[in-house]
């Protein structure tokens, strides 16, 4: 039986996802994926992942309190959102995930390793190595330098 181009493709290199859609990485199996805000939110539109939508805004609230601004719940989660797509995307890949810093910190390399650290926290408080997390990092002068900051304390950044 011929080989897909898929499985021709698995021979030759790593395949990776890039996309926040589970399904998709369900279907294709890749090694690694990686997500950007982007993705993140087209997939968080998707009818099918309310749940984890509605998850993230609950906890969100939950760690705000009751009293506090909606705004800052919505911030909040959207924050945690990519985090939660990659903790569901780990369940699939036998590798990676990739969390990208947001982009507005690009110039700010205290910021960045900063975000870079929660975003660590966030896994790690559900049990997942920061081994299997990748921190995507602008790659501004800044962001080089809190790359190196963190890689020097064991984080992968990229």
């Amino acid at each position: 039986m011929a080989k897909t181009l898929l499985e021709q493709l698995r021979e030759m290199t790593v395949v990776v996802a890039d996309t926040g859609d589970i399904g998709a990485i369900e279907q294709f199996k890749p090694r690694d994926a990686t997500t950007n805000p982007s993705l993140i939110t087209a997939a968080a539109e998707m009818p099918k992942y309310k749940e984890i939508v509605d998850g993230t805004l609950l906890q969100a609230r939950k760690d705000l309190g009751d009293s506090a601004d909606p705004s800052k719940v919505a911030s909040l989660a959207f924050e945690r959102l990519a985090v939660s797509f990659g903790k569901r995307i780990l369940k699939i890949v036998p590798k990676r995930v990739s969390t990208e810093v947001d982009a507005r910190l690009s110039y700010n390399t205290e910021a960045t390793i900063a975000k870079g650290r929660e975003i660590i926290a966030q896994y790690a408080a559900d049990g997942i190595s920061k081994d299997r997390v990748l921190i995507k990092i602008a790659s501004t002068w800044e962001g080089i330098k809190a790359g190196e900051v963190l890689e020097k304390e064991g984080f992968t950044a990229t």
